[in-house]
């Protein structure tokens, strides 16, 4: 008997079955990319994880303040003083935290920027998919038009052109040519208000 509290079968019955498949597609690259780290990224992360909290600002502030507190306070209670000012001790371990939380920071921030990768590739493919399937059933629905007796045989050059599957490549170097195009018009200095337009 299927257990009514599993998760499989609540997430069925709540999403369409095609839903449900591109739910557990997208889960499955996210845990595929989260099982392939080793022991240091894991532990990088975890750390990440435990300093990237509000507790964990408010302990340094704390404890900056209490140094800095003791410090002062030391001579008036009759004992020396462990770092006098400017306090050079604690700049110096502020820095060595800030070095490490910069680092653990880079580290998890590179491995969150190859899964964003693989999502964009993944949303790139799917594009180029879907717009290969709407040209075909363009295409399709046009020779249904032409060989039907009871359509009208006419010629619509919208969608002969829709019908045409789109290349990457060329739509790469149309988006770069008019983004030069586009700069260039924005550095050339403006014509005098004297001379008339160019006629085209």
């Amino acid at each position: 008997m299927i257990d009514p509290k599993s998760p499989t079968q609540s997430k069925s019955t709540i999403l369409p079955s095609h839903i449900a498949e591109t739910v557990d597609a997208v889960a499955q690259i996210h845990s595929d990319h989260h099982l392939k780290r080793t022991p240091i990224e894991k532990f990088m992360d975890e750390w990440t994880a435990r300093l990237a909290r509000p507790t964990v600002l408010v302990g340094v502030v704390f404890g900056v303040a209490l140094w800095i507190a003791v410090n002062l306070m030391a001579p008036l209670a009759g004992y020396a003083i462990m770092d006098a000012p400017p306090f050079p001790w604690l700049f110096e371990v502020l820095t060595f935290l800030g070095l490490v939380m910069g680092i653990l920071i880079l580290s998890t921030q590179r491995r969150a920027d190859q899964l964003a990768e693989l999502r964009e590739q993944m949303t790139l493919e799917l594009a180029s998919v879907t717009e290969r399937k709407v040209a075909k059933v363009i295409e399709l629905i046009e020779e249904l038009r032409r060989d039907s007796p009871t359509l009208k045989n006419r010629t619509d050059h919208e969608a002969k052109q829709m019908s045409v599957r789109t290349s990457p490549g060329e739509v790469l170097i149309a988006i770069k040519d008019s983004h030069d195009e586009m700069v260039a018009r924005s550095t050339d200095p403006d014509p005098a208000p004297d001379q008339p337009p160019r006629e085209r």
